[in-house]
C-alpha cells in the first residue's frame, strides 16, 4: 500500500482533502475547486481528482468547507407546504438543478404563516447558507429585513415583480386567472362564480384576474365569489360547490382556484346529478394529477412549476457564483388546458 492510498493519521480515520491531493498529485485547493466543478479547472485534471476521491472513498466535510469559505454549500428553500403537488414539483426541479452543481437544498415549510417563516430565517440564516429561494413576496417586514441584512443571494419564486434589484421567476397569476375566465365567457357562460380556498396571495391574484375579465365583459357580480380560508382540498371543493349552488342557483360556471377543490366540485356535481358542462361548466387551476381522469376531464390552467424551480435555481447559481451581477425577473408562460368540463 502506498502512502497516497493509506488511511489518514487522524484519530477519526476520515479520508481528508489532503489525502486526495496527494493521491492525485495536485494541491488541496485544486482538489477543492475540481470537486466543486469550477470551470477554471482543466477537465482532465478534474477527472483525475474525482477518480482519486472515489478510489479513496473521500466524502467532503460540509462543516469544514463552510468554515473555510465562511459560507456553506446549502441552499435554504422556503415553501408554504409539502402536501401540495405544486410545491413538490418545484422542489424536485430545484434539487435536480442544484445538487449536480455541489449545492444541497435544505427545505423549510412555512405553512403560510409569517411567524413560522421568521423563525425559519432566524434559525438558518446564521449558518450562512450559500443561497435562498423563497415563495412569493408576501412576508413580514421582519422577514424581509432578515433576508436583506443577511447578504445571502435570494430568488423569489412563483410570482413576478418589476422592482429594481429583485430576483424572481414566476408567471402572472392575474393574467392566468383572467384567461380561464375569458375562456368560460367565450363558451357562452354569463353567471360565472369563483370559489377560492387558502386565500394566499397567489389565490387572490387569480381572483383579481377573474374580476378583471368579468368587469371587462360588464358581468362582474361580487355575490358570485365564495372565499374560504380553509386549506384547499377535495372535500372542501365538494362543500363549496353545494353551498354556491344553493346560494346562487342561476350560476352557469364555477372557476375554482385550484384543481383539488375543482375535483371535489366535479365529484359533488356527479353525486347530485348536476350535468357538467351542460348545466354548469367547471374549471380549475394548476393541472394537478388526476384532473385529466375526472368525469368529465377538468379544464384548467397548466402552471410551469417545474420550470419555475429550474429557472429559479439557475438564476440563484449565477448569483452565488458572481456570474449574474444584476438579478432580474423571468416571466414564464402558463397554458390553458381545455377539457370536457367546460
Amino acid at each position: 500500500m502506498t502512502d497516497a492510498t493509506r488511511r489518514p493519521r487522524r484519530s477519526s480515520g476520515r479520508i481528508t482533502l489532503d489525502d486526495v491531493a496527494r493521491a492525485a498529485s495536485v494541491s488541496p485547493i485544486t482538489v477543492s475547486r475540481a470537486l466543486r466543478g469550477e470551470r477554471s479547472v482543466d477537465p482532465a485534471l478534474t477527472a483525475r481528482v474525482r477518480e482519486a476521491a472515489g478510489r479513496l472513498g473521500y466524502v467532503p466535510d460540509p462543516a469544514a468547507r463552510a468554515l473555510a469559505s465562511q459560507r456553506s454549500s446549502q441552499v435554504l428553500v422556503l415553501v408554504p407546504m409539502l402536501s401540495n403537488t405544486l410545491f413538490v414539483d418545484l422542489l424536485e426541479a430545484v434539487h435536480r438543478t442544484l445538487f449536480p452543481e455541489g449545492y444541497q437544498p435544505f427545505i423549510g415549510v412555512t405553512h403560510y404563516d409569517s411567524a413560522e417563516e421568521e423563525l425559519l430565517l432566524h434559525t438558518y440564516l446564521p449558518h450562512r447558507p450559500a443561497g435562498l429561494l423563497v415563495t412569493g413576496f408576501d412576508r413580514s417586514e421582519t422577514a424581509r429585513q432578515l433576508i436583506v441584512r443577511s447578504g445571502v443571494p435570494c430568488v423569489h419564486l412563483m410570482e413576478t415583480s418589476t422592482a429594481p434589484g429583485v430576483a424572481c421567476v414566476g408567471f402572472s397569476q392575474v393574467d392566468a386567472g383572467a384567461a380561464i375566465t375569458r375562456h368560460l365567457l367565450a363558451r357562452g357562460r354569463r353567471r360565472i362564480a369563483f370559489c377560492g380556498a387558502q386565500l394566499d396571495p397567489r389565490v387572490m391574484q387569480r381572483a383579481e384576474g377573474y374580476r378583471r375579465a368579468l368587469r371587462e365583459a360588464g358581468l362582474y357580480d361580487p355575490r358570485l365569489e365564495m372565499l374560504s380560508p380553509e386549506r384547499s382540498s377535495i372535500a372542501l371543493g365538494a362543500r363549496l360547490f353545494e353551498e354556491m349552488l344553493q346560494r346562487m342557483p342561476d350560476i352557469d360556471a364555477i372557476f375554482f382556484c385550484n384543481d383539488d377543490i375543482a375535483q371535489g366540485g366535479l365529484l359533488a356535481a356527479n353525486r347530485l346529478q348536476v350535468a357538467v358542462p351542460g348545466r354548469i361548466a367547471i374549471a380549475g387551476f394548476n393541472d394537478l394529477a388526476g384532473s385529466d381522469q375526472m368525469v368529465p376531464p377538468l379544464t384548467t390552467v397548466r402552471t410551469p412549476r417545474s420550470e419555475v424551480g429550474r429557472a429559479g435555481a439557475e438564476m440563484l447559481l449565477g448569483m452565488m457564483r458572481g456570474t449574474l451581477p444584476l438579478p432580474g425577473c423571468v416571466e414564464l408562460d402558463y397554458e390553458l388546458v381545455v377539457r370536457g368540463s367546460s
